[in-house]
Formats: C-alpha cells, sequence, structure tokens
C-alpha cells in the first residue's frame, strides 16, 4: 500500500544527487509506490492544537540539473501524512531541539523517523556516554582548568563543540600547543555550552569508519580517509569515502548499542568508530547510504524503508487499524 511521505529537510533543489542521503531515501520511497511531499522545518506550524507544515508535493529524478519537480504549495495537516521524515541537518541547536517538541504532537498513525523525543535526548556525542568500555576517554566542560588536566592526563587531544556537526570546529590540539586557552575563550565568547575533549586516537589518519545501521542492523560500512595534513574525516571537510569491512570490534559495538537504539525508534543511524573505538552515534541526519550502495552494492535504503514499514504495521495493529 503507498504512503503518504512527508520529508522534513533543507531545500531539496540544493541537494547533492550523488551524495545525500534523503533524496536516495525519497528515490527509494517512490520506487515502493508511496508519494512525497517536501518542506523546511521554517514552515512547521503549531496553532490552536493543530500541527500543520507549507509545502509541496515532489518527484524525484537521478537527473543532474532536473533532479525535482514540484507540485503547487499547498498547507497540509501533520496527521494527514503516514510518515514524517525528520531530516533537515543540524545545528543541534534550540531550533532543532523545538522542531522535535512538535514533531511529538504529530496526531493519528503518523510516524515520525527518526522519534523526535529520542533525537532531542541522545545528541550525537552524549549517546556514547551511555557506553563508556567502547569510547576513547571522554570530557564533556567548560572549565579551562579541567580540560586542561584532562590533555595532561592523555597527551594529545581532539576538542569540539559538544552540539556541532560536519566537522566545524574540531581542533586537535597536541600536548605542545599552545593554542588550548584561547580556544576555550573563543568558544565561552560564541556560546555558554560546554565543549567535548576526546584522546586523539592516531589512528584517525587511516580512517574514521561510518557503520549504517537499520533499526540496530548492520547494513554495512564504509571508511572515511582524512585529506593530506587533516586532521578531520568528514567528507564536507575533503574526507574521502573508501570501500570497508567490519572488524569482529566493530560488530561487538554494534551489538551492544543495538537494542538501546531499537528501544529508541532510531531506525536509521551512523556511528563512527576509529581504531575500535566508538566516537559518535548520529541520530539527526545520519549520511552514507549512497557511498555504501556504490561501494557494496547494498540498498540499504530499501531496508530502511522495509523497517519504517514493519514499524507502521505494528502500530496500527496495536491501534486496531
Amino acid at each position: 500500500m503507498g504512503l503518504n511521505v512527508a520529508l522534513q529537510m533543507d531545500p531539496i533543489e540544493a541537494v547533492d544527487i550523488d551524495g545525500d542521503s534523503t533524496f536516495r531515501i525519497g528515490l527509494e520511497a517512490q520506487a515502493r509506490g508511496h508519494k512525497l511531499f517536501q518542506y523546511t522545518v521554517d514552515r512547521l506550524v503549531f496553532d490552536e492544537g493543530r500541527l500543520s507544515v507549507y509545502g509541496r508535493a515532489v518527484e524525484l529524478n537521478r537527473k543532474l540539473g532536473a533532479h525535482v519537480a514540484f507540485g503547487p504549495w499547498e498547507e497540509r495537516a501533520l496527521d494527514s501524512f503516514d510518515v514524517v521524515w525528520l531530516r533537515q541537518d543540524p545545528p543541534f541547536d534550540m531550533a532543532y531541539i523545538t522542531s522535535t517538541h512538535l514533531l511529538e504532537r504529530a496526531g493519528g498513525s503518523t510516524l515520525v523517523v527518526n522519534d523526535p523525543f529520542w533525537v532531542r535526548n541522545s545528541p550525537e556525542k552524549l549517546m556514547v556516554l551511555d557506553f563508556p568500555d567502547l569510547t576513547p576517554p571522554t570530557m564533556i566542560a567548560r572549565d579551562p582548568e579541567a580540560v586542561r588536566a584532562f590533555r595532561a592526563r592523555h597527551g594529545d587531544i581532539i576538542l569540539k563543540p559538544l552540539y556541532g556537526n560536519g566537522g566545524a570546529g574540531v581542533f586537535h590540539l597536541p600536548t605542545e600547543d599552545r593554542n588550548l586557552a584561547s580556544l576555550m575563550e573563543m568558544f565561552a565568547g560564541m556560546s555558554r555550552e560546554p565543549m567535548i575533549a576526546q584522546k586523539y586516537i592516531a589512528a584517525v589518519t587511516r580512517g574514521d569508519k561510518r557503520i549504517i545501521l537499520v533499526d540496530g542492523e548492520i547494513a554495512g560500512a564504509i571508511n572515511r580517509v582524512p585529506a593530506e595534513g587533516e586532521a578531520r574525516s568528514n567528507m564536507h571537510v575533503g574526507g574521502r569515502a573508501e570501500k570497508s569491512s567490519l572488524t569482529e570490534r566493530e560488530r561487538e559495538i554494534c551489538a551492544r548499542i543495538a537494542p538501546a537504539l531499537r528501544e529508541k525508534g532510531l531506525l536509521f543511524t551512523g556511528i563512527d568508530v576509529i581504531d575500535g573505538w566508538l566516537t559518535e552515534i548520529n541520530v539527526t541526519s545520519p549520511t552514507g547510504l549512497q557511498e555504501l550502495e556504490r561501494f557494496d552494492g547494498t540498498n540499504a535504503s530499501a531496508m530502511i524503508w522495509e523497517a519504517v514499514e514493519r514499524r507502521l504495521a505494528a502500530r496500527r495493529r496495536a491501534a486496531g487499524g
């Protein structure tokens, strides 16, 4: 049965059709007979108990320069959709958090993916704290003296914004680097949020593995190798994706976190692993679907839709529908 699907995302006109995971999810939805509607988060409105969006029906094509055809602008009640995808990019700020509060109020049998309550309560760099034996030494602090003491214990560290994304604001600070205090002052002047510090894993030069999980099950992995002279492997800052397989340690990590992902309704997640250490659990707008499909031929988008359809059917059975 065809579903009515809403994509809450950044403007679809600007996506990279060969890299964007939301675009690939949309193409797979169409292949399964589902109808697509796209809106941006600023067009999400709560008005006297009614949650609505203003957007357009879309039809997607893998054709450069003509990848989307739009229907007319229209207002739709959010509960008129079977599935709503929470897919706008971070930053994970109060605007993002507010959108999760509103999406929790989607009525009827509407399924929001990933579950907005758990997206809000499972930020990328905080959910890993539930698995301390799987992660490198980690500190969350705003106090420069605390971070300085952490570096004294562990040597080289990575310092980054707690709610950042795409590799922005990530610094490798060796023990001899004298910029720690200045960086902490700069971040303090920009935000009241604490920073996250982690022990630097030198093996990152060989890659930072992105593992795609669908309802807790492994779909596959890609390795992201930093550009020459870079400490960051994010593809937004020049990292190179390459084919990869999983080690036993990485499978152990996935098995450990899988029950929590399923319980929280986090159907599409991407975890980051460096040299056997879990560094992030990406739940807001994970990427990597198209790279995985190119390297391994794995259609993880189909796996995601099968999980969504199962979850939706189970909800309807529970509601007697």
